[in-house]
């Protein structure tokens, strides 16, 4: 398909920076390859062009379409990557600029927890998550431990201060960083250091950042710093989906933008892909009621199509029962497909009703936000030793691997090991090796833990060189881990089996890795461990009834799309209503809306019981945004909409009279 006038003068605009404001399902993927494939026509070499993505499932699909495009020779050295795997590949090889060695570890939010668990002195999920959440914050914002003291309004926030001083501390002694930190340390180092922003700068001489209103603080200096004074970048995004405001991202990165760079130039990309007329009329006019950095309208020329409809039900039972309806209606109507029906919610609680009606149907479906292959014990487990063998400092990875099996190390030795370890302030690993602490040990203890550090310093020397699948594959034979699994199953062997599966499938995909590029253990833990932070943590696909919150469905699409729960206090949420968020939920609800490529549906109900009593909630202020020429409403001031009864009479009566069509 032919570039639209609009995509055309953004691919080929390399006059300084450029922001290409792209609608919903406007070609902005296409935009950005396309415009990597004219640059690399005009003369600019594959290793000097970084385009980065925010998930890698995004940067995957990037890839690929440049690939298919051009071929790997002519692409070899191009980056494609998530903000997160650009800044850990600066760290890797940057480390010794601010006091860490190459092969550093990246703990996972659990490991985290832990570390500010044992800070805060409680187990409570709520407050650990909290803590969490604002160190978080600081980071994102490019705050430092030192700084946040003079920004605590409360007694709570100075503890946290105090928190976060020490959480950084005990992360370098780990020779470990966090998530935030992928990006926080290479900003930094590339601020404060002007010889590695010179190399850096030379290096990837013309960036591409895609989702540039999802950007914190901390990525858009990253951003600046890598593209200096020449400003030599193309930023695509849309002001009217920034909906992570939460999680630190800044909208007002899109203001600065024009502040930061007088000379910028703005290409509006407009024309809709995805949406038929309506739709988008309902979406333009809802978002209307918000002020506009870079005013734009949403237009299709994929025909007026269906009005949108808004019903009323009677409760949350009734609700998932009309959905399902619905969805087992059009699928006979249109011959579509389950994978072609979605389900946004704005909490994830609101997913079990219909769940459970789902299941009453046999209807398949899947739930954006299902376990990742990462997280599951077992190969938590294995990663534990490849971050163990990579980087003996890091003590979250020692204590996993000393138990993962049982060896005769319990807690008792290991709060020894670990009593020794803070009073000499090495890591537990140089603990197990002195001959002071192991003499506090008793014989046994004593022999488990030495035979522990044999086999970890015989693997630590063949992790170096040898392919890291045969390196997993023999550690795993040597300690047994398939008998330790069937051990802990003993009453389910079935779930044994899945699990050693699981573990294997990891050797595969480890093996496979180190023949593609070489890269050994070591390189391959970081590498993981950046995957399990960034994956979406959905499965592969599968033609099944998509059930997501509103803030997973961004970047989908799906001909059919159940906006459900759609209430005042639920959607808008009341937390955000009272804390001034009303315009980022209706950002939120704009982004729901336009994921809908045929028909879109919105529900809600007269009565929802919450903590065990009943609610009469009214409907979502955001009906009154949409233009009545384009929606349907049912049951709005009467009863339900259809009662259980009548939806299964219905249902019925229609297939009878699709039999009948098709002369079954």
């Amino acid at each position: 398909m032919k570039l639209n006038p609009q995509q055309q003068e953004a691919v080929e605009y390399l006059g300084g920076a450029l922001f290409v404001l792209a609608g919903a399902g406007s070609g902005k993927t296409r935009v950005i390859t396309e415009k990597i494939a004219y640059m690399l026509q005009s003369g600019y070499k594959p290793h000097h062009i970084a385009a980065i993505t925010f998930t890698n499932k995004a940067a995957k699909e990037m890839q690929e379409r440049i690939t298919q495009r051009l071929g790997k020779e002519r692409t070899r050295g191009l980056t494609v990557s998530t903000f997160h795997a650009l800044g850990m590949r600066i760290l890797r090889e940057e480390a010794g600029h601010i006091g860490y060695k190459k092969n550093f570890s990246i703990l996972d939010s659990s490991d985290s927890a832990k570390i500010i668990a044992e800070m805060l002195d409680t187990t409570g999920r709520e407050a650990i998550f909290k803590a969490q959440h604002q160190i978080s914050l600081w980071k994102n914002n490019l705050l430092e431990p030192a700084q946040v003291y003079a920004l605590c309004e409360d007694e709570w926030q100075t503890q946290i201060a105090q928190v976060y001083t020490l959480y950084q501390e005990t992360l370098l002694h780990y020779q470990a960083v966090d998530f935030d930190d992928l990006i926080r340390l290479p900003a930094i180092l590339l601020r404060d250091n002007r010889e590695v922003r010179q190399k850096w700068q030379t290096r990837l001489q013309y960036l591409l950042v895609d989702e540039c209103q999802d950007t914190n603080a901390c990525q858009y200096m990253l951003l600046k710093l890598l593209t200096g004074l020449e400003a030599r970048f193309t930023v695509v995004g849309d002001d009217d989906q920034s909906i992570y405001a939460w999680r630190g991202a800044n909208m007002e990165n899109l203001r600065r933008l024009q502040e930061d760079y007088p000379q910028l130039k703005v290409i509006k990309l407009e024309q809709n892909y995805r949406s038929t007329a309506r739709i988008l009329r309902i979406a333009n006019a809802l978002i209307g009621h918000n002020p506009k950095l870079f005013p734009k309208t949403l237009w299709s020329n994929l025909g007026e199509g269906e009005a949108a409809r808004i019903v009323a039900c009677r409760d949350e039972t009734h609700e998932a029962e009309y959905v399902v309806g619905q969805i087992q209606a059009n699928k006979a109507i249109y011959g579509a497909n389950y994978a072609d029906f979605a389900i946004l919610y704005r909490g994830n609680h609101q997913a079990r009703v219909f769940e459970e009606t789902l299941r009453a149907a046999r209807i398949p479906y899947q739930i954006s936000g299902g376990q990742s292959f990462y997280d599951k014990s077992e190969i938590k487990d294995v990663l534990a030793y490849m971050r163990l063998l990579a980087n003996p400092n890091d003590d979250p990875a020692f204590l996993r691997a000393a138990t993962a099996p049982k060896r005769g190390i319990g807690d008792m030795t290991l709060g020894k090991l670990n009593e020794y370890a803070k009073a000499h302030e090495c890591s537990l690993w140089a603990a197990s090796g002195s001959l002071n602490a192991l003499a506090e040990l008793s014989t046994k203890s004593r022999e488990a833990v030495q035979q522990f550090m044999a086999l970890l310093r015989d693997y630590q020397l063949r992790a170096a060189q040898d392919a890291a699948g045969d390196v997993i594959q023999d550690l795993l034979a040597d300690i047994r881990y398939e008998d330790y699994l069937i051990d802990l199953n003993a009453e389910n062997i079935k779930s044994a089996e899945n699990r050693w599966r699981n573990v294997q499938d990891l050797c595969d995909w480890l093996r496979r890795k180190s023949d593609e590029d070489g890269r050994n253990l070591i390189e391959l833990s970081q590498t993981i461990a950046l995957m399990t932070l960034l994956e979406g943590k959905d499965g592969e696909e599968v033609d099944a009834v998509k059930l997501s919150t509103l803030h997973a469905s961004k970047g989908l699409e799906y001909p059919f799309v159940y906006l459900v729960g759609c209430e005042e206090g639920l959607f808008p949420h009341a937390d955000s209503v009272e804390e001034g968020g009303l315009e980022e939920e209706r950002r939120l609800m704009y982004v729901g809306i336009t994921r809908a490529k045929q028909q879109l549906t919105m529900t809600y109900c007269k009565k929802r019981k919450r903590a065990g009593a009943w609610q009469y909630p009214e409907p979502s202020r955001f009906f009154d945004e949409m233009p009545s020429d384009d929606v349907v409403q049912s049951g709005r001031g009467q009863g339900a909409a259809v009662s259980q009864e009548q939806g299964r009479k219905n249902s019925q009566a229609l297939l009878a009279m699709l039999d009948r069509k098709m002369g079954k």
